[in-house]
């Protein structure tokens, strides 16, 4: 057969049935039609078929008895029987013996016949490839565990203390690796503690992939963010109808984490109430589902976050003694980032390198003079913020080089503004001053003329213009307080750094 259409085989003993049939489904189907089980045999011996559409009333023997051997023979056949009569016990026999799909009764309509074998057609395609797939799995087991393997490997690459987390060779951070690479084997739970983002669901995550659970799961929740109602619903599970909006039953976070890790973010922010059920769930080691009374056991470790100082939150009664000593097995304090100045050079690399493939734009690097500004900045924001000032860069540049022109106003300035009165206090360059008035006004000048000649790429005729100043007053002033510009590249591969 040369025809593209799906292959028909009709098969009855009367022949002015095979030609209405023919008839209704030639212009969809390719056609083959046979008088006996006999002749229907012989071309499936030698034709493609798709699906056989038979009459069950034949008089050598029945719709069911030919297919039957169909099914045996050539079991991809989708298999349906046309008869007159709706005899139960046919039925039954036809779905047991012959495995048929369709059973359609006399006297049929067109339209729902044609539907029947589209239908047929598509089940056809659908078992092939599944045969097909499950052939490919069994030859591929290995190839698959191999598969399994090199994403584990990976996941533990990227959170590997010693090698994956990017700082410079004299970094602060070098005592916190080497402190999670020995915490990290043993199943105790461990409370990071940090400022807002300064990587704390990072250690988590390293604590996991390099941990003996490390196949398991790894869940997270921030537990600052729900009501406790909520929250209990999310970590332990909830049956339906527990509570308003609660339609169906729900597993919690500890249960899908069985065998492997909870990380609960935020830890410090959770209710007296809810550190009472908390500390239940530790101590037993198994939960109970919101609206259940049957109590289930879980096995997963426990790694907990927090920017507070949950020391001091127990002595002033805020927090519970004997949850935070279950929580704190083992204590990891991260560092901020106005810690870890000679580690903004390798850090700005690695992210930058991250964003680049994540934005579709290159750049060549970054220029030295931004680098010095990005140093000399004490990021309240810490590793977030950097990351989302190389981005505003990164969106913003229309050269190979990052300048420091594209830098924000506060870190040209060196340090954020205090707003917390509401207000944006334009003096903040001078609270950090010393010395006499004039003294104090030199230098927050001084800080001005740096600030503009950045933004202007040090164009001296653009920035004394903007200040109000002769060229000449402007080169004066630049002498005065020792401005220069800083040429050429940083390397932001910091040389002797770890990746």
């Amino acid at each position: 057969m040369t025809s593209n259409l799906p292959t028909i085989l009709v098969v009855d003993d009367e022949p002015r049935s095979l030609e209405t049939l023919r008839r209704t489904l030639e212009e969809e189907f390719e056609v083959l039609t046979a008088d006996s089980a006999a002749a229907a045999e012989k071309l499936l011996e030698r034709e493609w078929v798709h699906a056989i559409l038979c009459d069950q009333r034949m008089p050598d023997e029945t719709g069911v008895e030919f297919l039957s051997r169909v099914r045996d023979r050539w079991p991809e056949v989708v298999r349906i029987i046309i008869s007159g009569f709706t005899d139960a016990g046919d039925l039954v026999e036809a779905i047991n013996r012959a495995g048929i799909y369709q059973y359609i009764s006399k006297p049929w309509h067109p339209d729902k016949l044609l539907l029947k074998l589209r239908n047929a057609v598509d089940l056809f395609h659908l078992q092939r490839q599944n045969s097909l797939l499950t052939a490919e799995l069994k030859l591929r087991p290995q190839t698959l565990s191999q598969g399994i393997e090199e994403k584990r490997r990976v996941l533990q690459q990227r959170f590997d203390w010693d090698q994956g987390i990017v700082r410079g060779a004299d970094s602060c951070m070098n005592g916190v690796c080497d402190l999670v690479r020995r915490v990290a084997p043993y199943d105790v739970n461990v409370l990071v503690s940090g400022e807002s983002g300064t990587g704390k669901e990072l250690c988590a995550r390293a604590l996991h992939y390099n941990s003996l659970r490390r196949d398991g799961p790894f869940v997270a929740e921030n537990c600052g963010a729900l009501p406790d109602e909520l929250l209990e619903s999310e970590l332990f599970g909830h049956k339906r109808g527990a509570f308003t909006g609660a339609s169906d039953d729900r597993v919690g976070l500890f249960e899908l984490a069985d065998g492997g890790t909870v990380f609960l973010d935020e830890i410090g922010e959770i209710s007296p109430a809810f550190q009472v059920k908390l500390l239940r769930v530790l101590q037993e080691g198994e939960i109970r589902p919101l609206g259940s009374n049957t109590r289930r056991k879980v096995d997963v470790r426990v790694v907990s976050a927090t920017n507070r100082d949950l020391e001091t939150e127990v002595r002033a009664g805020r927090f519970r003694e004997d949850l935070y000593y279950r929580l704190a097995t083992f204590t990891v304090d991260l560092p901020p980032l106005r810690e870890r100045t000679g580690d903004i050079a390798v850090l700005a690399h690695s992210l930058l390198d991250e964003l680049q493939a994540q934005l579709g734009k290159r750049v060549d690097g970054i220029s030295r003079e931004a680098l010095s500004c990005l140093e000399a900045y004490p990021w309240p924001g810490n590793v977030r913020e950097l990351q989302n000032e190389l981005k505003r860069m990164l969106v913003l540049a229309q050269h190979d080089v990052l300048g420091a022109e594209l830098l924000s106003p506060r870190i040209l300035q060196g340090g954020s503004t205090d707003d917390s009165d509401g207000d944006v206090d334009d003096l903040h360059l001078i609270r950090h001053t010393d010395g006499s008035l004039k003294e104090r006004m030199e230098s927050l000048e001084a800080r001005i003329v740096k600030e503009t000649l950045i933004r202007h790429r040090w164009n001296k005729t653009r920035a004394a213009e903007e200040l109000g100043l002769s060229r000449v007053g402007l080169r004066s002033k630049l002498e005065r307080y020792g401005l220069e510009k800083i040429d050429g590249m940083e390397s932001l591969g910091a040389r002797g750094g770890k990746r």
